[in-house]
């Protein structure tokens, strides 16, 4: 499992790393592993609010369609538009594939630094 190691991450398996005050958001090398080969990603629009923990996207593979959730709250000020025309982006490289950027971010303290992301997948395997 590769490791994003200037992002943080969150238990519903998505990263965050920030550019400013700009968090950068994607799903886990470990999460699209385990979605197998993606198909299909529905993006929020920009201007759109986030919630952490709550959903923003999903994604569609061969296997099911799952929800995306946002590791933190504000706003969304990009969204990456390669995915929509090409999803398998996000399974070459889960962290090049980065799915929105949202600015005005709150609170981070439920996110995970690298070490502790990867000590609570191995105990989700």
């Amino acid at each position: 499992m590769e490791l994003k190691k200037d992002a943080l991450y969150a238990k519903s398996h998505e990263w965050v790393a920030f550019e400013g005050d700009v968090a950068v958001i994607g799903i886990s090398d470990f999460a699209q592993s385990e979605l197998g080969d993606l198909v299909f990603v529905n993006l929020p629009e920009e201007g759109d609010e986030v919630v952490a923990g709550e959903t923003f996207a999903d994604v569609e593979s061969v296997k099911a369609v799952s929800d995306i959730y946002s590791p933190v709250s504000g706003t969304v000020c990009e969204i990456n538009e390669e995915l929509l025309d090409a999803p398998e982006l996000i399974n070459e490289d889960a962290y090049a594939a980065w799915f929105i950027k949202v600015e005005g971010v709150g609170d981070k303290s439920e996110l995970m630094s690298p070490e502790e992301y990867e000590t609570f997948c191995e105990s989700e395997e």
